[in-house]
């Protein structure tokens, strides 16, 4: 007989608890992490764990809804990119409370939506701090994989790229200067450009 997504939240809490590190989930709270429930568990246990879940949008959003860290972060492992529109992707990065959310969503969800691009763009541009994180970290990743933008997309990229860099905030700029880097792997020309970037930035 077939769980109820309730029944399976259940059963993923007492996975959760067997699993638990006390000390890691301690060093989490002191370092400023604010969850109602922190297991400390790590993430390719958690990786492990979720595969063998079911990969349902239902689970994802109930897991994503959770105030634990732990069903945060393995939600996107969970969610099938064909039922998660581009307006879902906005709510979820909205609702991110940490990097470590954010970089799960672009590792195992965002990199493999077929808009991904177009996300990559439009948060790079947006004013919230999480957001310009995402979508640098976003761009890095479809670098890596191969992904080449246009020659308007790489002025657009740089440009963006450029102020990120003056960012205030750590995690942006952090981001920004990966994503220079992996812009820069894909050609000759690409790094160059980027190498003339990094060096106006004095980096």
């Amino acid at each position: 007989m077939t769980k109820t997504t309730e029944e399976q939240i259940i059963q993923i809490h007492r996975e959760f608890h067997s699993m638990m590190n006390g000390p890691v989930s301690q060093s989490m709270r002191e370092k400023g992490l604010k969850y109602k429930v922190i297991f400390g568990v790590e993430l390719p246990r958690l990786m492990a764990f979720a595969a063998t879940l079911p990969h349902t949008r239902e689970l994802a959003q109930a897991l994503w809804k959770e105030n634990i860290r732990e069903s945060r972060i393995i939600a996107p492992m969970l969610m099938p990119t064909e039922e998660f529109c581009p307006e879902m992707a906005d709510i979820w990065l909205e609702q991110a409370n940490y990097a470590e959310e954010v970089q799960c969503c672009v590792m195992y969800l965002f990199q493999r939506l077929p808009y991904a691009p177009q996300k990559a763009f439009e948060w790079m541009a947006d004013e919230r701090s999480m957001f310009q994180m995402c979508g640098f970290q976003l761009i890095a990743r479809l670098f890596a994989n191969g992904t080449e933008a246009s020659p308007r997309g790489e002025d657009e990229f740089l440009d963006q790229a450029a102020t990120a860099l003056n960012s205030n905030d750590f995690h942006v700029r952090k981001a920004a200067h990966t994503a220079i880097l992996k812009f820069m792997d894909l050609n000759l020309r690409c790094e160059r450009r980027g190498d003339s970037l990094l060096t106006d930035a004095g980096l």
